[in-house]
């Protein structure tokens, strides 16, 4: 509990020391091992930290040699996170209203920022995928799928596949005006949800076929859950 206090108050400060305490959060907050931490981190008041730095990634000089893709992946990580460790079933429901409901203050501007994000990374895969079929075109090497996944992950997806699986989580479990909200922005901006949908499938195909590991199989089956209900 202590350490999550501490990181909290690093990430409050506009030191060089916030890029390290986001790394260490995102590590802190992911996975099974991570639930009590979302849990904890809710509890004080973390989320009146993150989500500042979700709204508006700091200027460089501020951010102490940290690529804005770096602080917005870690961002979003947590954010993720906090929606995957925060559920019903962890006892946690109290936690996850408090979360959800972010969504909705100040007419929905956090649902804009996600699908702001969404553009952006959804464009930085597309120039990915178009430089990969041109070196593919050219090299006599062939790279295997799983050396091209792990390309386009490095190259925006790993980020995507986080901003858009908040995007099914919060329209599925989040008030109906959220769902609404999104669905106006893409349709403004020209994008659609099958894109999200094919997204987030994709992610959900590639967490693996491993039969010893329940956990990413109940995983793979609610993100496709999410997929159906979208």
């Amino acid at each position: 509990g202590e350490g999550l206090q501490l990181m909290n108050l690093m990430l409050r400060e506009k030191k060089k020391s916030r890029s390290g305490a986001l790394r260490v959060l995102d590590h802190a907050l992911t996975g099974n091992d991570g639930v009590q931490n979302c849990v904890k981190f809710i509890e004080i008041l973390g989320l009146r930290t993150i989500f500042p730095l979700f709204m508006k990634t700091p200027k460089k000089s501020k951010r102490a040699g940290v690529s804005t893709d770096e602080h917005e992946e870690h961002v979003i990580s947590i954010i993720a996170s906090l929606l995957k460790n925060c559920t019903v079933g962890n006892g946690a429901s109290k936690q996850r209203d408090r979360l959800l409901s972010k969504f909705t203050e100040n007419d929905h501007e956090k649902v804009d920022r996600l699908l702001e994000l969404h553009m952006k990374y959804y464009r930085k895969v597309e120039d990915s995928d178009a430089r990969l079929q041109k070196e593919l075109k050219r090299s006599k090497e062939e790279l295997s799928d799983e050396e091209i996944y792990v390309r386009r992950l490095t190259d925006g997806l790993f980020v995507l596949q986080f901003v858009d699986y908040i995007i099914l989580e919060i329209c599925s479990c989040g008030a109906s005006t959220v769902k609404h909200r999104v669905l106006q922005i893409l349709n403004l901006r020209g994008g659609t949800l099958k894109t999200v949908r094919d997204v987030v499938r994709e992610y959900a195909g590639n967490l693996g076929d491993d039969e010893d590991d329940p956990t990413k199989k109940l995983e793979q089956e609610y993100l496709l859950s999410l997929v159906d209900k979208f």
